[in-house]
């Protein structure tokens, strides 16, 4: 077996022990980026290396999935400054976006790590780390940041656990709410429905505007159809507007072709390449005015075809002394 093949067998055990419930094929397709007979593969290197260790089982919807009692090489230590300056970038972008509960939980890890490492090495990770840290430019990273009281994320997350009912006071007006996540952007909303509103649809909290938030110890059903990761994908940044919901269409010019390749502006984009030597990107989703406050940025080098209302809102505004493209 190669180094890399060894590698990746490792990194499935740990893959594997990590998840309570195992992971199916699916899952170690879609985390290691291979094919569905590769995976296979994988999990047959698995039972063959660790027979004692590996049980295999299948869920309500007839899918195996293959679990790991107890495996040494899967619990090993945190090694070397790479890990533990992933965790320091981790941790330090949490605290820059305001996320302090999650920056604390992710603190707490980090420290029983390094406990496990002998001092001498836990010495050199932490300075290794902070170098990494200071290169990639996280020590200070700039920018302006929406503050996020962390009483009320702290409050918010335990509602989210139960599900509980939220009682919050909002633009001076006491609402009842069941959360059902947060949409992270340039601001943070609560995503929540109001029972007490008969349309059902969910609604969208600034959390920076949320007063006087209390946890009711009330329980709710969530809804099992709803998908937060789907339900945000029909909106360009945080903001969602039904009635924007639409196919959007822009063309890039050929001198800004290559850098708009390296953006992923939507999960579901489509790229082509045009004739020209431009760059055709489409999706679907909503929210004309956060559209245009990142298009503004490209200047005249982007041309929205779809929809007009979008056109109609940039025409006119497409520099061309913007030094530099984003």
């Amino acid at each position: 077996m190669s180094y890399a093949k060894a590698h990746d067998i490792l990194k499935l055990a740990d893959f594997a022990r990590a998840r309570h419930r195992g992971v199916t094929l699916e899952e170690i397709r879609d985390e290691f980026g291979v094919s569905h007979r590769t995976a296979q593969r994988m999990t047959d290197a698995l039972e063959s290396l660790f027979p004692y260790a590996v049980n295999i089982l299948e869920d309500d919807d007839r899918r195996r999935r293959w679990t790991i009692d107890s495996v040494p090489l899967a619990a090993l230590r945190l090694r070397g400054d790479t890990e533990l300056a992933a965790l320091e970038m981790a941790i330090e972008r949490l605290r820059v976006d305001g996320d302090l509960r999650e920056a604390s939980a992710l603190s707490a890890l980090r420290n029983r790590l390094l406990a496990a490492l002998r001092p001498q090495d836990a010495r050199r990770a932490e300075a290794d780390a902070e170098a990494l840290l200071e290169a990639h430019g996280m020590a200070a990273r700039p920018g302006p940041v929406v503050e996020v009281d962390p009483d009320l994320a702290e409050l918010i997350a335990s509602a989210l656990r139960g599900p509980f009912v939220m009682d919050i006071t909002y633009n001076d007006e006491r609402r009842r709410v069941e959360p059902y996540g947060i949409l992270i952007g340039a601001r943070r909303y609560l995503v929540a429905r109001q029972p007490d509103r008969p349309d059902g649809r969910m609604r969208y909290f600034r959390l920076d505007l949320i007063r006087d938030a209390l946890l009711v110890e009330e329980s709710f059903a969530r809804d099992p159809n709803f998908s937060l990761r789907d339900h945000a994908a029909r909106a360009f940044g945080t903001w969602q507007n039904d009635a924007e919901y639409g196919e959007v269409i822009w063309h890039f010019t050929p001198e800004a072709a290559a850098r708009a390749r390296e953006w992923r502006f939507h999960p579901a984009q489509v790229q082509r390449d045009l004739p020209d030597g431009g760059l055709e990107v489409r999706f679907h989703a909503g929210g004309w005015l956060e559209m245009t406050w990142h298009l503004y940025q490209w200047g005249a080098e982007v041309t929205v075809i779809a929809p007009p209302q979008l056109r109609a809102m940039v025409d006119g505004h497409g520099r061309t002394d913007f030094p530099v493209l984003p």
